[in-house]
């Protein structure tokens, strides 16, 4: 496929993850602002690269361009500092007009067997367009600091041993 085509489908995704950055980041500041506790410490967001979805694509044999439920090719992290807080960042999630939630996974509730940790929602999120409103499926994960943590570790050691973790790192994960 065409890397302007690429260009021209992400676009409104990268429109939808900078615009949920700048709406979770200002939660921060009204609670900040208020004195109040914030059950957000940080926010990030990426939409993969083309070069990035191909390869995922192909490796779950997948071939819809729009990244099917989830995806994982654009989204927000929510970093929290308890598991209480990931509870009361999903609250917040659900009660606003702006957001519909598609699907959850509690991988908190559900660990995998690799032991991932986090909280996941795939959400609809409409941007505004030059041709008018587009509704995007969006994933948010939540974790907590030290999951993100562990997810980071978990990941890397993923693509350094090719999905074939030894056994005894895997172990002291």
């Amino acid at each position: 496929m065409d890397i302007l085509l690429w260009h021209e489908i992400l676009e409104p995704y990268e429109l939808a993850v900078k615009e949920l950055q700048v709406k979770f980041r200002h939660l921060i500041k009204e609670h900040h602002g208020k004195g109040l506790y914030s059950p957000i410490e940080s926010v990030s967001g990426r939409v993969k690269s083309v070069s990035s979805i191909l390869e995922k694509m192909q490796r779950r044999h997948c071939a819809r361009r729009d990244g099917g439920a989830g995806g994982g090719y654009r989204g927000i992290r929510i970093i929290c500092q308890s598991v209480e807080d990931i509870e009361k960042v999903a609250d917040l999630i659900q009660k606003r007009s702006d957001i519909e939630i598609k699907s959850e996974k509690d991988y908190i509730r559900h660990m995998k067997d690799s032991g991932y940790l986090s909280y996941h929602l795939i959400v609809y999120y409409t941007v505004e367009t030059m041709n008018g409103p587009k509704r995007i499926q969006v994933e948010i994960q939540i974790r907590t600091m030290a999951m993100d943590f562990w997810a980071t570790i978990e990941h890397s050691l993923q693509y350094k041993y090719k999905a074939n973790i030894p056994d005894h790192i895997r172990e002291r994960l």
